[in-house]
Protein backbone atom coordinates (compact mmCIF):
# COMPACT_ATOMS: atom_id res chain seq x y z
CA UNK A 1 0.00 0.00 0.00
CA UNK A 2 2.64 2.48 -1.09
CA UNK A 3 0.09 5.27 -1.71
CA UNK A 4 -1.66 4.61 1.62
CA UNK A 5 -2.30 7.93 3.41
CA UNK A 6 -1.03 7.80 6.99
CA UNK A 7 -3.47 8.64 9.76
CA UNK A 8 -3.94 8.75 13.52
CA UNK A 9 -3.36 5.36 15.11
CA UNK A 10 -0.95 3.94 12.50
CA UNK A 11 2.21 2.37 13.97
CA UNK A 12 5.31 3.15 11.92
CA UNK A 13 8.85 1.82 11.77
CA UNK A 14 11.35 4.51 10.80
CA UNK A 15 14.85 3.23 10.04
CA UNK A 16 17.85 5.41 9.27
CA UNK A 17 20.53 3.01 8.06
CA UNK A 18 23.72 3.26 10.11
CA UNK A 19 22.03 5.47 12.73
CA UNK A 20 20.39 3.26 15.38
CA UNK A 21 19.60 6.28 17.60
CA UNK A 22 17.42 7.71 14.82
CA UNK A 23 15.58 4.44 14.12
CA UNK A 24 12.34 4.01 16.03
CA UNK A 25 8.79 2.70 16.15
CA UNK A 26 6.18 5.39 16.65
CA UNK A 27 2.38 5.62 16.59
CA UNK A 28 0.72 8.66 15.01
CA UNK A 29 -0.99 10.80 17.63
CA UNK A 30 -4.63 11.88 17.49
CA UNK A 31 -3.36 15.08 15.88
CA UNK A 32 -1.61 13.06 13.15
CA UNK A 33 1.88 13.94 14.32
CA UNK A 34 5.00 12.06 15.39
CA UNK A 35 7.86 13.20 17.58
CA UNK A 36 11.22 12.59 15.92
CA UNK A 37 14.73 13.14 17.36
CA UNK A 38 16.35 16.45 16.29
CA UNK A 39 13.32 17.35 14.14
CA UNK A 40 10.63 17.61 16.84
CA UNK A 41 6.92 17.25 16.02
CA UNK A 42 6.24 16.34 12.39
CA UNK A 43 2.73 16.55 10.93
CA UNK A 44 2.40 13.42 8.79
CA UNK A 45 -1.34 12.83 8.33
CA UNK A 46 -2.10 12.19 4.66
CA UNK A 47 1.50 11.55 3.66
CA UNK A 48 2.51 8.19 2.16
CA UNK A 49 5.39 6.23 3.67
CA UNK A 50 7.55 7.29 0.70
CA UNK A 51 6.72 10.96 1.22
CA UNK A 52 7.51 10.68 4.93
CA UNK A 53 10.84 8.97 4.13
CA UNK A 54 11.76 11.89 1.86
CA UNK A 55 10.66 14.48 4.42
CA UNK A 56 12.80 12.95 7.18
CA UNK A 57 15.72 12.38 4.80
CA UNK A 58 15.68 15.99 3.59
CA UNK A 59 15.43 17.43 7.10
CA UNK A 60 18.20 15.16 8.46
CA UNK A 61 20.41 16.10 5.49
CA UNK A 62 19.96 19.76 6.37
CA UNK A 63 22.73 19.98 8.96
CA UNK A 64 22.57 16.62 10.76
CA UNK A 65 23.69 13.78 8.43
CA UNK A 66 25.39 13.38 5.06
CA UNK A 67 23.12 11.51 2.61
CA UNK A 68 20.87 9.74 5.15
CA UNK A 69 19.07 6.61 3.94
CA UNK A 70 15.57 6.56 5.50
CA UNK A 71 12.97 3.80 5.22
CA UNK A 72 9.44 4.09 6.64
CA UNK A 73 7.04 1.13 6.85
CA UNK A 74 3.62 0.66 8.43
CA UNK A 75 3.83 -1.99 11.15
CA UNK A 76 0.20 -1.76 12.20
CA UNK A 77 -2.66 -0.01 10.41
CA UNK A 78 -5.33 1.87 12.33
CA UNK A 79 -8.50 -0.06 13.14
CA UNK A 80 -11.70 -0.16 11.14
CA UNK A 81 -15.04 -0.22 12.94
CA UNK A 82 -18.11 -2.29 12.20
CA UNK A 83 -21.49 -1.85 13.89
CA UNK A 84 -25.11 -2.78 13.45
CA UNK A 85 -26.28 -6.27 12.57
CA UNK A 86 -23.09 -8.28 13.13
CA UNK A 87 -22.49 -10.73 15.97
CA UNK A 88 -19.53 -8.84 17.51
CA UNK A 89 -19.59 -5.12 16.63
CA UNK A 90 -16.46 -3.13 17.43
CA UNK A 91 -13.03 -2.10 16.23
CA UNK A 92 -10.76 -4.57 14.44
CA UNK A 93 -7.19 -4.40 13.14
CA UNK A 94 -7.02 -3.54 9.46
CA UNK A 95 -5.22 -5.94 7.14
CA UNK A 96 -4.26 -5.11 3.53
CA UNK A 97 -6.67 -6.71 1.05
CA UNK A 98 -9.60 -6.59 3.46
CA UNK A 99 -13.04 -6.79 1.81
CA UNK A 100 -16.42 -6.16 3.42
CA UNK A 101 -17.08 -9.91 3.43
CA UNK A 102 -13.84 -10.54 5.37
CA UNK A 103 -14.60 -7.66 7.75
CA UNK A 104 -18.02 -9.18 8.54
CA UNK A 105 -16.34 -12.55 9.15
CA UNK A 106 -13.94 -10.91 11.64
CA UNK A 107 -17.00 -9.50 13.44
CA UNK A 108 -18.54 -12.97 13.82
CA UNK A 109 -20.78 -12.84 10.75
CA UNK A 110 -24.16 -11.29 10.07
CA UNK A 111 -26.99 -11.60 12.58
CA UNK A 112 -30.13 -13.30 11.28
CA UNK A 113 -31.78 -9.87 10.89
CA UNK A 114 -28.94 -8.32 8.89
CA UNK A 115 -29.55 -6.78 5.49
CA UNK A 116 -26.79 -7.75 3.10
CA UNK A 117 -27.82 -4.95 0.74
CA UNK A 118 -28.10 -2.09 3.26
CA UNK A 119 -24.45 -1.81 4.19
CA UNK A 120 -22.85 1.62 4.44
CA UNK A 121 -19.39 3.03 5.05
CA UNK A 122 -17.95 6.34 6.13
CA UNK A 123 -14.30 6.51 5.11
CA UNK A 124 -11.80 7.98 7.54
CA UNK A 125 -11.64 11.71 6.84
CA UNK A 126 -15.10 11.79 5.18
CA UNK A 127 -17.04 12.50 8.38
CA UNK A 128 -19.90 14.87 7.63
CA UNK A 129 -20.50 13.40 4.18
CA UNK A 130 -23.31 10.92 3.51
CA UNK A 131 -22.35 7.26 3.95
CA UNK A 132 -21.59 5.22 0.82
CA UNK A 133 -23.33 1.95 0.04
CA UNK A 134 -21.06 -1.14 -0.04
CA UNK A 135 -21.13 -4.54 -1.71
CA UNK A 136 -19.62 -7.63 -0.08
CA UNK A 137 -16.68 -7.57 -2.50
CA UNK A 138 -15.80 -3.89 -1.90
CA UNK A 139 -12.52 -3.03 -0.21
CA UNK A 140 -12.32 -1.69 3.32
CA UNK A 141 -9.79 0.98 4.33
CA UNK A 142 -8.15 1.65 7.69
CA UNK A 143 -10.33 3.90 9.85
CA UNK A 144 -13.55 3.02 7.98
CA UNK A 145 -16.81 2.95 9.92
CA UNK A 146 -19.12 0.26 8.54
CA UNK A 147 -22.81 0.03 9.43
CA UNK A 148 -24.91 -3.07 8.66
CA UNK A 149 -28.60 -2.23 8.80
CA UNK A 150 -31.51 -4.46 9.77
CA UNK A 151 -33.51 -6.18 7.07
CA UNK A 152 -37.28 -5.82 7.11
CA UNK A 153 -38.88 -8.88 5.57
Amino acid sequence: MSDYPLGSGDLLSIKVFGEEDLSLEVRLSDAGTISYPFLGELRVTGLSTGQLSLLIRDQLADGYLVRPNVNVTVLEYRQFFINGEVEKPGGYPFQPGLSLQKAVALAGGFTERASKSKVYVIHDGDEGRPPLRLRLTDSIRPGDIITIEESFF
